[in-house]
């Protein structure tokens, strides 16, 4: 007998979209599950039909998608068509993929593209840990005073940035490795110390480094797969385990017309 999995975790899973995403469609009340709207938590089996605004929703049964790519300045991180250069016509891969979190129009390096809606969480949770490399160029002569005050933490959105590695590399030019993801988080961090950056690459997302040339992609191996999951997985199930457990789905009739 197959397992039952949260209608969330099922719908990621299939590449339509991520976990969150999948939430926000079931809270708005455009998921059905076997012709009723469902409630959060709700877990569903194989014998189930699920539909997206009407549209029927199949789990994916052959291998996921995962690329590095490696984003120019000037491309936007959004599945949105309608955004002239986004990310998903400029790649122009011939299935549906979406990027792994985001990285600001004006900054460029490594982004990952996938079908895969269930990694998605795993790698953006914030208290999962998960290391990303920036080298960074900024207008001012770096100093010591700079690095120690970026490395401490600095007070930007309401809040101060976690503790983070910094070391620099020349007169202009520092690496960064942090392991939250605020909304253009070392540019305000660098501007709240007086100073603008004037270039921001990253360079390496957990375990996977950026190799290669701007605007191209590859595919992620096996073995960088393995190692990826086997370092995401223990952060996530602790997350699961923390979740509020569903209360007994209830048994729903089966919709006799779903052309009304």
């Amino acid at each position: 007998m197959e397992e039952l999995k949260r209608l969330n975790k099922f719908i990621a899973e299939t590449g339509y979209c991520s976990r969150r995403e999948a939430d926000r469609l079931i809270e708005e009340g455009r998921v059905t599950l076997n012709g009723v709207v469902p409630e959060m938590g709700t877990k569903v089996g194989p014998d189930d039909e699920i539909r997206i605004n009407g549209k029927l929703i199949v789990e994916k049964r052959d291998k996921h998608i995962y690329l590095a790519f490696n984003k120019p300045v000037g491309i936007e991180c959004t599945t949105n068509l309608d955004v002239h250069n986004n990310i998903v016509d400029y790649i122009n891969y011939p299935k549906r993929i979406f990027p792994i979190g985001r990285l600001d129009k004006a900054s460029e390096g490594l982004i990952f593209m996938t079908d895969d809606g269930d990694i998605v969480n795993k790698i953006l949770r914030a208290r999962n840990n998960h290391e990303k490399e920036y080298i960074v160029t900024v207008n001012r002569p770096i100093t010591d005073r700079f690095i120690q005050r970026m490395g401490n933490g600095v007070p930007i959105l309401d809040t101060i940035t976690r503790h983070c590695k910094v070391e620099q590399v020349s007169k202009y030019i520092f690496k960064i490795i942090l392991t939250q993801g605020l909304n253009r988080q070392i540019r305000r961090m660098c501007e709240y110390l007086g100073y603008d950056v004037t270039v921001l690459k990253r360079t390496r997302i957990i375990n996977i480094s950026l190799d290669v040339p701007v605007g191209r992609y590859r595919e992620l191996t096996a073995a960088e797969i393995k190692e990826l999951n086997t370092l995401i997985e223990p952060s996530s199930k602790t997350e699961e385990a923390s979740l509020p457990k569903p209360e007994s789905r209830p048994v729903i009739s089966p919709r006799r017309n779903f052309d009304r």
